[in-house]
């Protein structure tokens, strides 16, 4: 019991850390752009990331624990994977500590899975470490800002030339509701509606007896939701509209994407927890499932609820007591952000991530963030990029996987000798 408590109190303190630094990747930008006071977006990011890590995280926990390093190559000495584990809760925790002290958004799936490579090299070589796997992982990574940033451009210059640019920004907008509406929830709704509904229709084919296939209760949903965001957008466009002057309709349409950018912030934050809850407790998955069968699991490392529910709890501390530096670096420090910008950078973001989860790829939340910003700012011909900022991200990015395979190897090195395996 002392060693699972401590070992618990581990992946805490690596959730901790990793809600601190990329709470930034979630709400950053809707606190850039005013969109939402950071009493709020502490809030609404709180209930959102426990919500999707404890829901839709298990998919990426199977990739950390079966693809990335060949566990069954430890079948002889299940001890030693379970202190390779640890270092790699310490290797995360104490490198997005530093980086969130430096105001630094690095990504946590590149320390997971650098410490992972690290200590599996010191404990039995090359061999145990899945290059092409880790290859096919690095490869998301590139192709993660760029993705995201492509999109981001996308919509905003559909945006800018549909609703911003035009003689008549409210009368356009207003045509535009039904289609952001259709296209926020949709995006969202496509990649993990499916899944959430899924307990709901259990319960109704149960009780009830409903005969309907299942996917259309997912779209049920969705509709209800669409109508329901247009009616209300309508609504609050109607009352703040009044004034006839170019620069309060560019304010009222601005205040009305706002509600648009809290929407997908709201997006960003279940996609958050859905997908890096994983790199938090992964290692505790099968750090438990070792001490409770003394031996490695054969089929992946199951994710018992209290486990993903500890590594929710762990996100949310840490976003509230440490995510502001962070999110200031995201939501300020890159590109002045309106409500219209910050809106397309958090659904191309959403769209990246949630799309990594669905197929069990731990990107990084912020190449995705970052990337859909600098798509915004290119789309603006760079003007406004704070290029000093993003030589900082970049240069703590590049330093991210190196240093976690180093002091992964150390830590593992210094936790053998303690233990004498």
């Amino acid at each position: 019991m002392v060693f699972i408590l401590f070992v618990s109190g581990l992946a805490f303190y690596l959730a901790w850390n990793l809600g601190a630094n990329d709470v930034a990747n979630a709400m950053g930008t809707s606190v850039g752009s005013k969109a939402v006071t950071l009493r709020q977006a502490l809030v609404i990011a709180g209930i959102l990331e426990f919500t999707g890590a404890v829901v839709f995280g298990r998919q990426v926990i199977q990739t950390l624990t079966r693809v990335v390093v060949d566990a069954q190559a430890f079948a002889n000495m299940p001890q030693t994977l379970s202190l390779g584990m640890m270092s790699v809760l310490m290797t995360c925790g104490l490198w997005l500590q530093i980086a969130t002290w430096r105001g630094w958004p690095v990504a946590s799936s590149h320390a997971t899975i650098g410490a992972l490579a690290g200590f599996s090299l010191v404990a039995l070589g090359t061999s145990a470490v899945q290059w092409s796997m880790l290859g096919i992982i690095s490869l998301s990574w590139l192709l993660t800002p760029v993705t995201s940033g492509g999109i981001a451009a996308l919509i905003y210059h559909l945006i800018a030339q549909g609703i911003l640019k035009s003689p008549d920004p409210v009368s356009r907008l207003n045509e535009w509701i039904p289609w952001l509406s259709a296209g926020l929830v949709s995006i969202f709704g496509v990649i993990v509606l499916p899944q959430v509904t899924h307990p709901l229709y259990q319960v109704l084919q149960a009780r009830w007896h409903w005969q309907l296939p299942e996917q259309d209760l997912a779209i049920a949903v969705g509709l209800t939701a669409i109508l329901t965001l247009t009616t209300w957008s309508w609504q609050k466009l109607d009352r703040s509209s009044d004034a006839v002057s170019l620069e309060t309709d560019a304010t009222a349409v601005e205040n009305q994407l706002a509600l648009f950018q809290v929407c997908s912030a709201c997006f960003v934050a279940f996609a958050h927890g859905s997908n890096d809850v994983g790199n938090a407790v992964a290692p505790l998955v099968v750090i438990t499932a070792i001490f409770s069968t003394q031996a490695i699991p054969t089929a992946g490392a199951a994710a018992p609820l209290w486990i993903m529910i500890l590594g929710g709890l762990g996100i949310v501390v840490g976003l509230a007591v440490s995510g502001k530096k962070v999110m200031t670096t995201i939501g300020e420090d890159i590109i002045p952000l309106q409500p219209s910008s910050g809106f397309c950078a958090e659904l191309a973001a959403a769209t990246t991530i949630l799309l990594a989860s669905r197929w069990g790829l731990p990107v990084s939340t912020t190449h995705a963030l970052v990337g859909g910003v600098m798509g915004i700012g290119l789309s603006q011909r760079g003007q406004t990029i704070q290029w000093a900022t993003l030589r900082q991200i970049a240069g703590a990015w590049g330093l991210t996987l190196p240093i976690c395979m180093g002091l992964g190897a150390l830590l593992f090195s210094g936790l053998q000798f303690l233990t004498g395996l």
